[in-house]
C-alpha cells in the first residue's frame, strides 16, 4: 500500500476516528500492536480487551500516525494529544514538569511510540524514522511548534536525538511504575525534519511521508 509513489516499506498514515474506516483493520492492528509492546512485553497495568490496548486519552481528539508494512499491517505507531485537551502527563505525571503543563494550539503530545519488536534491525530503524518524519510533517502542517514527549532519557538520546531530534529536557527524571522517564520538548521544524530525512534509511530521504488526504 504505497502513499504518493513512495516505497512500499514507508507507508505512513493519519488517521482519527472519523477518518479510521477509510483504513480497513489498521487502526485496530494498532491496537493489537499496543498491547504486544506494553502489556505483553512491557508489563504495563493499562486497560486492555481481547488483546487490545487501549486508555482513556484514545478519544475523537486523538490523531494516529501508523507505519505500514508491505502488506498493509499495522507495524509502528505513535499518538498524538491536543494540549488543549485532557492529555497524559497533565493529567497523571505533572511531578515530571517544572511548572504548569501547557495548555496550547502549538504544543501537542506524542505517545504510546513503538514499533513490532518481531520486525529486522533495518526495519524497525525505517519504521522509527518514518514515525519522526510524519510527525514533523503532520506539525508543519499543523501550526504545531513542539512536542512533548515522556521516555527515559537513556532512550530519548538512543532514538529520537540520535535520528536527528532537538530536544529540551523540562524536569527531572522521575520513577513511573516500573521505570524511570522525563519530560521533554520535541522541537517541530523544517531543518529538523531534513535532519532526520538526511540521518535516516534511504527510503526516508525525500518525502513527504504523509499525504494531505491522510491528514486528519
Amino acid at each position: 500500500m504505497p502513499v504518493n509513489g513512495r516505497s512500499p516499506d514507508l507507508t505512513v498514515v493519519c488517521l482519527n476516528w472519523e477518518t479510521a474506516h477509510l483504513h480497513g483493520e489498521v487502526w485496530i492492528d494498532h491496537h493489537r500492536l499496543r498491547y504486544r509492546l506494553f502489556v505483553e512485553r512491557q508489563g504495563w497495568d493499562v486497560p486492555a480487551y481481547r488483546g487490545m490496548e487501549y486508555d482513556e486519552f484514545d478519544t475523537p481528539a486523538a490523531r494516529y500516525l501508523l507505519w505500514l508494512d508491505e502488506q498493509g499491517e499495522t507495524r509502528g505507531a505513535v499518538r498524538l494529544l491536543p494540549t488543549t485537551r485532557p492529555y497524559m502527563l497533565q493529567q497523571l505525571w505533572p511531578q515530571l514538569l517544572y511548572g504548569t503543563p501547557p495548555a496550547s494550539e502549538a504544543v501537542w503530545e506524542a505517545t504510546r511510540f513503538g514499533c513490532d519488536r518481531s520486525l529486522g534491525a533495518r526495519q524497525r530503524r525505517v519504521a522509527v524514522t518514518g514515525l519522526l518524519c510524519a510527525m514533523q510533517e503532520f506539525g508543519l502542517r499543523h501550526g504545531i511548534v513542539r512536542y512533548l514527549v515522556v521516555m527515559p532519557l537513556r532512550l530519548l538520546r538512543r532514538v529520537v536525538v540520535a535520528a536527528g531530534g532537538e530536544v529540551t529536557v523540562l524536569g527531572p527524571e522521575r520513577r513511573l511504575g516500573k521505570r524511570r522517564a522525563a519530560a521533554s520538548y520535541l522541537t517541530v521544524s523544517q531543518d529538523v525534519l531534513a535532519e532526520m530525512r538526511r540521518r535516516g534509511p534511504e527510503p526516508c530521504h525525500s518525502g513527504p511521508i504523509l499525504s494531505l488526504s491522510q491528514s486528519a
